[in-house]
C-alpha cells in the first residue's frame, strides 16, 4: 500500500528528492505549491505525512515554517539532511548572455546571490518552486528565461545546464523535517533528538537558567530560534532542538523546564538525521 506524502513543489524538486530518500516504501505525492498548502494537505488528511524544509546552512532558518508547525499542532517524527546542488538551466541551445531573467524559489536565489552578482544583466524573479519553474520553461518553451534547480529537474524536463554548483558556499545543506498530525512512531529507546517550544516571563536571566538546566541534564543544544509573540510586544517564543544519548536525561530536563516556563510544548521526538 502506498503512503501519500505532501511535498512543497513538484516532482524534480528538492522536497521530492528527500521524499524518495527518506521513505523506502512506495510513495504517492501530493504536490503543494506553498507551505500553507502542504500543511492543509496534512491537516485535512489528504496525506499521511509531509516533507518540509526548515533550515539551510547558507540562507538560515525558514522561520514561518516553525510557526506553521506550532500553530497547526503538527509533530516532527523525523529529519533528513540533503546536500543541495543548485544549477542554472535553460532551453537547449541558449547561452548565458541570452538570459534576461532567472526564476526560482526565493531561498534558492538567496543561496546563489554571489553568482548572479557576476551577471548583473539577469533579473532575479521569485517563484513558488525550483522544479516548477524548470517544468514551465520546458512546457511553454520559454526563451531568455532560466531556472535555478536540481540536476534531476534538468534531466526530467530536458533542459541544458549552463552552470552547475552555483550556490555561494559549496557545503550547502538543507534540513528537512518529516511531519505527521500525531507522534506515535518510535519507542523511547530509539529517540535521541527533540524539538520543543517554550515561552518565558521577563525575569532577567530566565533563558540562561533554562539553558543551564539542559546542560546539567546532559542535553546538547543544536538549535535555538526566537520568534516574537505578536500579542505581547518584546516577548518571544523559543524553538529549541536538543540531542541526547539517553531518553531519561531528556525526560528529566523536560519535566524541569515545563515548570520553569509560562508555556511549554513538544513539537517532536525522533531519531536525529545523518548530517553527511
Amino acid at each position: 500500500m502506498e503512503t501519500k506524502i505532501a511535498i512543497q513543489g513538484i516532482r524534480g524538486s528538492f522536497h521530492h528528492q528527500v521524499a524518495n530518500e527518506y521513505f523506502s516504501e512506495n510513495i504517492e505525492l501530493d504536490e503543494c505549491m506553498s507551505f500553507d498548502a502542504l500543511v492543509n494537505s496534512l491537516v485535512e488528511n489528504k496525506t499521511q505525512q509531509a516533507v518540509m524544509a526548515l533550515e539551510n546552512s547558507i540562507a538560515g532558518s525558514i522561520i514561518p515554517n516553525y510557526a506553521l508547525i506550532d500553530r497547526n499542532n503538527l509533530h516532527i517524527i523525523g529529519e533528513h539532511y540533503l546536500n543541495i546542488n543548485m544549477n542554472l538551466m535553460v532551453l537547449k541551445g541558449q547561452k548565458i548572455e541570452d538570459i534576461k531573467e532567472v526564476h526560482s524559489h526565493p531561498i534558492a536565489l538567496l543561496q546563489c546571490r554571489e553568482f548572479f552578482k557576476k551577471h548583473p544583466h539577469i533579473k532575479l524573479v521569485e517563484s513558488g518552486d525550483t522544479a516548477e519553474t524548470a517544468h514551465r520553461i520546458q512546457e511553454k518553451q520559454l526563451k531568455k528565461i532560466a531556472a535555478v534547480a536540481s540536476p534531476i529537474a534538468a534531466e526530467m524536463f530536458g533542459l541544458d545546464i549552463l552552470a552547475s554548483g552555483i550556490h555561494t558556499i559549496k557545503s550547502n545543506k538543507t534540513r528537512f523535517v518529516i511531519l505527521k498530525t500525531e507522534n506515535k512512531v518510535l519507542p523511547k529507546s530509539e529517540i535521541n533528538k527533540a524539538s520543543i517550544k517554550f515561552e518565558l516571563d521577563d525575569t532577567p536571566g530566565s533563558l540562561a537558567t533554562i539553558l543551564n538546566v539542559m546542560n546539567n541534564c546532559k542535553l546538547n543544544l543544536t538549535k535555538i530560534q526566537s520568534m516574537p509573540i505578536i500579542e505581547t510586544p518584546f516577548q518571544y517564543s523559543f524553538f529549541v532542538d536538543v540531542t541526547f544519548e539517553k531518553y531519561k536525561h531528556y525526560e528529566k530536563a523536560k519535566s524541569i523546564v515545563e515548570l520553569m516556563t509560562t508555556h511549554f510544548k513538544v513539537l517532536g521526538e525522533y531519531r536525529r538525521g545523518d548530517t553527511i
